[in-house]
């Protein structure tokens, strides 16, 4: 008995991992690459880019804690950790020029 709620937990994670990056692919990835774009002209970014940069910063931190159970999603949470601290640079960068 105990061996199918486990099987049913990691099964409902995966369905949810599935979800999440599914809302990412679709949604938050292709928000982000634009504000790379921005960033990368010398613009700066307004007030609701600076929100959604904080709320997927926030977002990531929250969810950073599945790689300890989940180590597969270790490469993933690094990858964007530097795609988020390059958005984060550059944006202050181009609001000093």
């Amino acid at each position: 008995m105990q061996k199918t709620i486990v099987v049913d937990i990691k099964e409902m994670h995966l369905g949810v991992f599935h979800s999440l990056m599914q809302e990412f692919e679709q949604h938050r990835l292709p928000r982000l690459l634009r504000l790379k774009d921005k960033v990368d002209r010398g613009e700066t970014i307004n007030d609701v880019d600076f929100e959604f940069l904080c709320k997927e910063i926030k977002d990531a931190c929250t969810m950073k804690h599945l790689t300890v159970n989940y180590p597969e999603l270790e490469e993933f949470c690094l990858h964007m950790g530097h795609l988020y601290k390059e958005l984060c640079d550059k944006a202050m960068e181009n609001e000093k020029k």
